[in-house]
């Protein structure tokens, strides 16, 4: 009873919102990437970079998790919500160095609408986190989750049209395979910023 009384180490917020920067930069390398392919070699390393980054600030926030006896949210969500949004930069790693790995020169106009839905989540998921410190910004907070929602399903529907595209018009196999696998790491993408956005609701709905 009288753990309310102790202080709460208050830099996880702090890590949240500074991964969630990160998580804007990397989305913002994507997109320069598929506006311009040829800008492989810099955009691919620029994201290794913000991922490495993001990295650290995961586990200095799982470090400090060890370390603290009273938390501000509950030590799950604060695990759930700093791996979630890790995974986040994982996927446009992964999508950078599939475009590597592969050896794809030009992508679909769906990439880049795709791109640009990674972003946009992205973009959200950081105006959500930078929200979370004050309880009193939950509708707020809830009004991004929500957003991300719409999002995710856009990038799915994007997915779904640019993939019936694809078995269409493409007699390449390997192209087929390369640009499916692209397509659906990008939605992935999506997926995750979703994940983070229904672990925010649940932390809204806590403690709001």
């Amino acid at each position: 009873m009288f753990a309310r009384f102790m202080p709460k180490e208050a830099r996880f917020f702090d890590f949240f919102i500074a991964h969630a920067d990160q998580l804007v930069l990397g989305a913002n390398e994507l997109k320069a990437l598929m506006n311009n392919v040829a800008d492989l070699p810099l955009r691919k390393r620029n994201i290794e970079t913000i991922e490495h980054a993001a990295d650290k600030i995961t586990q200095q926030t799982m470090q400090l998790l060890h370390q603290t006896f009273i938390t501000p949210l509950d030590r799950d969500e604060i695990h759930q919500l700093i791996t979630r949004m890790d995974d986040i930069l994982d996927l446009m790693e992964d999508a950078s160095q599939c475009m590597h790995l592969y050896d794809i020169h030009a992508v679909t106009d769906e990439t880049r609408h795709l791109a640009d839905i990674c972003l946009e989540s992205t973009e959200r998921v950081r105006d959500a986190v930078r929200l979370l410190p004050n309880m009193k910004n939950a509708d707020k907070i809830l009004d991004n989750c929500k957003h991300i929602d719409r999002l995710e399903s856009d990038a799915d529907h994007v997915m779904r049209t640019a993939m019936a595209k694809l078995f269409r018009e493409e007699a390449d196999t390997r192209q087929l395979f390369k640009m499916k696998e692209l397509y659906q790491l990008l939605e992935s993408v999506t997926d995750r910023c979703q994940d983070v956005a229904n672990i925010l609701e649940g932390i809204v709905l806590e403690n709001a």
